[in-house]
């Protein structure tokens, strides 16, 4: 039985910074009941120009002090993180349902008109060997051409969401792919969403972006439902080793929430 001095049980989302907020979205969409805590680990951003072994220990020492605080779910709203850290972490808590967000190369390969698509992601995901698995796995004999896109995220973090420079990165970063016809672009990190209507500008209407934000809360919707826990519904607790200051304007702005961020230090 839960004690009066337990935490209560909630689902636990992480990121590098505020690129999960777009997971973070979907899941109180499809789960508007459940508590949430956020935490941006915008202190150690990005995570997609980072060795593998600092990734794993910051993503070690975010997920303890979630679950410190009750969740009973983890979900790795970072493709970086996923990418290289999500194996320790369920070594780590092999009984704790974590859910990770990938690259989705499946489904990318199913929506394709012509057999050749792209994925946008950080040089870290992109490097990793679970993104050359995805191919392997599910790729076929389509051909997918990999855009790392160094820089873009921390653009995104400065709230640079329609500027001049995000603009002329974009255009920089999509040159290739629009070179090789793609006709399905996949967005590989969940900071890309934020600049949607930007990036399709860069790419043009003849190519179609996808994301997986709804997959990730769908997944994340059946981890919860099969704990047959029970939560005091509540808006989304927000926390961030950075700015608190500069993490509530954003969410107040890009996503028209009135939270206030915690400032945490982990």
């Amino acid at each position: 039985m839960t004690s009066p001095s337990s935490p209560q049980a909630c689902l636990g989302v992480f990121d590098s910074g505020v690129g999960g907020l777009t997971v973070l979205r979907e899941l109180r969409r499809q789960l508007p009941d459940v508590p949430m805590l956020y935490v941006a680990d915008t202190a150690h951003a990005p995570y997609g120009q980072r060795e593998p072994d600092y990734i794993i220990r910051r993503s070690l020492t975010v997920a303890e002090h979630l679950i410190a605080q009750g969740a009973r779910v983890l979900v790795v709203a970072c493709n970086t993180a996923t990418a290289h850290a999500i194996g320790a972490l369920r070594q780590r808590w092999p009984d704790l349902p974590i859910v990770g967000t990938e690259p989705g190369i499946k489904p990318a390969v199913a929506a394709s008109r012509n057999g050749r698509i792209g994925v946008m992601a950080t040089p870290s995901t992109i490097a990793s060997a679970r993104f050359a698995d995805l191919i392997a796995r599910h790729a076929g004999q389509t051909e997918v051409f990999s855009q790392p896109c160094p820089g873009l995220v921390a653009l995104i973090e400065r709230g640079e969401l329609d500027t001049p420079a995000l603009r002329q990165l974009l255009m920089q970063l999509c040159e290739p792919l629009i070179a090789a016809e793609v006709d399905t672009v996949l967005m590989g990190c969940t900071h890309y969403p934020l600049i949607q209507s930007a990036l399709q500008q860069a790419l043009g209407p003849q190519v179609q972006l996808l994301n997986i934000e709804s997959a990730v809360a769908q997944q994340t919707a059946k981890q919860w439902q099969a704990l047959g826990v029970s939560g005091q519904a509540a808006p989304p607790i927000l926390q961030t080793t950075g700015s608190a200051e500069a993490l509530t304007g954003f969410v107040q702005r890009a996503l028209a929430w009135p939270l206030q961020a915690q400032a945490l230090r982990l």
